[in-house]
């Protein structure tokens, strides 16, 4: 009877202490593995391990993320894999790893179709939310999404209109197809090369001229070559901060609407200092002997009378049709009040 009773006790013990065994049990930490292209030492790199650091203080340390910058996790079409296989857990991409998520973004790179800043962020202020939902639709959930400045022709000589381009065989690197298909469209020379064989490519003469943003050109030293820009924006580039959606959910729900909140935050420190980054590098570069050519409203016009020749060809192929009638739509109403 004794041994009964002292058992019948300890159960109930046991039962009256699991709870608190069970709150006194450290809480499950989840780590998120953040893939970047962004060598770490620039200021967006920084800006991702600032964004570690919020992480980490929002969610008490219950949810780490660990960048892995400078590229080691290989191309962005790699990284998707990865993604995809919950190798890596989330992960900085540009407009072109983007578009393999939602074919819609790549619209806005449709050469010479949104032309400056001001048209760009009345854009973005209709249709951001749709790149969203399709990303959130898919197997991905969307952190952010940051503006990178635009993109430039570099070129050996001065391009001011389509037929001088035209002269030249123009660089293209393998991720981006769509953009060397509508250049090819529009009649130009393209050659496709390898982003980290351009250089070699425009010493050697295979090139002649590249578009790239001026963050990259500097970047990769092509103005030492290519040492004419030409003024005008062939086209805006985004940048992305996405999870694979499996990442998404297994963050515990109290801390989801935080990491958004912290998260954008940061992504606008990052756009703002991208802005910068882009403005620095072209006025570096024209101390190393870049020059600008200054294209004229009369010139402009050439390059938009050019592609509008071809975007019926592009439509349904190259790029979204219903993205690009809808932003058609907002930059003419946005033209027409200026």
């Amino acid at each position: 009877m004794l041994k009964k009773t002292c058992f019948t006790l300890a159960f109930a013990a046991v039962l009256l202490l699991a709870p608190q065994l069970h709150a006194q049990r450290p809480p499950r930490k989840t780590t998120i593995k953040l893939a970047s292209m962004v060598p770490e030492n620039t200021e967006w790199g920084q800006a991702l391990n600032k964004l570690a650091a919020e992480w980490s203080r929002v969610t008490n340390g219950e949810v780490a993320l660990q960048v892995y910058a400078n590229g080691t996790q290989g191309s962005e079409d790699a990284v998707l894999q990865k993604l995809n296989m919950n190798t890596i857990q989330a992960a900085v991409l540009t407009s072109f790893g983007l578009n393999k998520i939602a074919p819609e973004i790549l619209t806005l790179s449709c050469p010479f179709f949104v032309r400056n800043d001001a048209e760009l962020t009345e854009v973005l202020k209709h249709v951001k939310g749709d790149f969203e939902a399709t990303i959130n639709s898919q197997n991905y959930f969307s952190l952010a999404l940051v503006r990178g400045g635009w993109v430039k022709f570099f070129s050996r000589t001065p391009v001011f209109v389509p037929s001088d381009l035209k002269r030249q065989k123009v660089g293209s690197i393998p991720s981006e197809p769509e953009l060397a298909q509508a250049f090819r469209t529009m009649g130009y020379q393209v050659v496709m090369v390898d982003q980290n064989r351009t250089l070699i490519a425009l010493r050697g003469g295979s090139i002649d001229a590249v578009y790239q943003s001026p963050i990259a050109a500097a970047g990769f030293q092509f103005f030492g070559v290519a040492k004419n820009m030409a003024s005008i924006n062939i086209a805006p580039f985004m940048g992305g901060i996405v999870l694979n959606k499996h990442a998404w959910e297994s963050i515990p729900a109290r801390y989801r609407g935080e990491l958004i909140r912290v998260t954008q935050k940061v992504a606008a420190e990052i756009e703002v200092s991208l802005l910068k980054l882009e403005t620095d590098a072209i006025r570096q570069m024209r101390g190393y002997g870049l020059t600008e050519n200054q294209i004229s409203p009369r010139q402009q016009q050439e390059w938009y009378d050019d592609v509008d020749r071809v975007i019926p060809s592009l439509l349904g192929t190259t790029f979204n049709r219903a993205m690009y009638s809808k932003i058609d739509g907002i930059l003419k109403a946005y033209r027409s009040r200026q």
